[in-house]
């Protein structure tokens, strides 16, 4: 018996993007009312965590640059030429906005001109001890900030962010549903094998996808709050509860129309979204796994899981994100199989880590960040990234569509890497 759909026909699903779209606008103008106030005063006074400080300098003077979150929810980066190490800490600041922030800066991070009152020493935190207990077990500081990076959602180091980025696997960094899928699979099947006796004893006529999956969820949302919400982590989660709660009902959620609907309510709920390219890489991500999934379909499943995943999501994603991030190098051809390795390392470290043994893998870990590998860089230019996106909308109704795509993208990888 065929699921029902999320949407009875295509009318009620353009009536809903129609809402959602309308709901936007309204959230949007309400968030560009609060900026033309922000920016009318000559200074503002704040309290900000700082999330990140890394030293650069100018000739023969340095300074800090920090990545602040503020008590009002501005994300924005300002400098100072303090010497003092400012990681950590919270800060009283009085900012100076001006009309030189634009509002698509000021949705998301923004830099802004500010002068440093008082430094208040962070107060002890669950994440802030967790973070020191994951740090105390490695001796390279590289190793630490990794770690805390995949466990925690903390900001990696400009060096470090730099090596990520050539070896492709910043995807593998930045929190987000990949992540959320394996750690649902550890919370679910843990708690499923602890409930399963008590069911089959006590309450047989209980259904496990609901209660363990409601704590499972709880904890998840938990977690999520703790990283501090990242976009694509916070989409991941919110995509996944709206799954869990379509499954429970019994609706079809391998669909485009689902997808699609999820993708316009979470920039309703959090509009910063819509400036996040995190949110948007993972959305494209997302949207390449159903598409490969709808061609796919009576294929073996171990097929799918460890070659058309992997290799297609890397494959169809090069064109989307050489858009914005133009760094190219071999190395990145080992993507698809750093990805499939990462699913069981990700579960054993954070074993290794909560029994002290955390630098078990960390002579490993310090070769494949030491590789030194060759640089190019090239941007795929606007006009040719939307056809390219336009071809991939088409794929969802069109075979021949689909192929063009996986073409089109093959020969650009040919292409790119063929420079090295």
């Amino acid at each position: 018996m065929e699921k029902p759909k999320v949407f009875e026909s295509p009318r009620s699903f353009f009536l809903f993007a129609a809402m959602m779209l309308l709901l936007l606008l309204l959230r949007l103008g309400w968030e560009y009312r609060e900026y033309n106030a922000f920016i009318s005063k000559p200074f503002y006074f704040t309290f900000a965590n700082v999330e990140n400080a890394y030293r650069k300098t100018n000739g023969s003077r340095s300074y800090q640059v920090l990545k602040l979150h503020s008590d009002e929810g501005l994300h924005f980066y300002t400098t100072t030429h303090q010497k003092k190490d400012l990681s950590g800490t919270r800060l009283r600041l009085q900012i100076f906005p001006n009309e030189d922030i634009p509002f698509s800066k000021y949705l998301g991070t923004f830099y802004v001109k500010s002068r440093i009152k008082r430094v208040v020493p962070k107060e002890a935190s669950w994440k802030k001890s967790l973070m020191e207990h994951v740090a105390a077990q490695h001796r390279d500081n590289r190793l630490a900030n990794f770690y805390q990076a995949i466990f925690f959602a903390s900001p990696l180091e400009p060096s470090l962010r730099q090596k990520v980025s050539q070896l492709g696997i910043s995807h593998l960094i930045a929190l987000s549903g990949f992540h959320l899928g394996i750690l649902w699979g550890m919370v679910y099947f843990l708690l499923y094998a602890l409930y399963r006796p008590l069911q089959q004893r006590w309450f047989p006529y209980r259904f496990a996808l609901l209660d363990v999956g409601a704590v499972t969820m709880l904890l998840l949302g938990a977690y999520v709050w703790f990283t501090g919400a990242p976009p694509s982590l916070l989409r991941a989660y919110v995509m996944l509860f709206i799954g869990w709660l379509m499954l429970i009902m019994g609706v079809e959620i391998l669909s485009f129309e689902f997808l699609a609907s999820v993708m316009l309510l979470l920039p309703v709920l959090f509009p910063s979204l819509v400036v996040s390219l995190g949110f948007w890489f993972s959305v494209a991500g997302v949207f390449f796994i159903y598409l490969l999934l709808h061609y796919t379909k009576g294929w073996d499943s171990r097929v799918i899981t460890l070659a058309v995943i992997p290799v297609g999501i890397f494959l169809l994603m090069l064109p989307v994100v050489h858009m914005v991030f133009p760094v190219t190098t071999p190395m990145q051809l080992l993507s698809p199989l750093l990805s499939l390795l990462f699913i069981p390392f990700y579960p054993v470290v954070m074993l290794l880590h909560l029994i002290g043994a955390g630098g078990v893998l960390d002579p490993v870990l310090s070769r494949l960040f030491e590789i030194h590998t060759p640089i190019t860089e090239q941007y795929v230019p606007w006009w040719l990234g939307a056809g390219y996106i336009a071809l991939a909308l088409w794929a969802i109704r069109s075979k021949k569509a689909f192929y063009g795509l996986l073409g089109s993208a093959g020969i650009y990888g040919l292409y790119l890497f063929g420079m090295h």
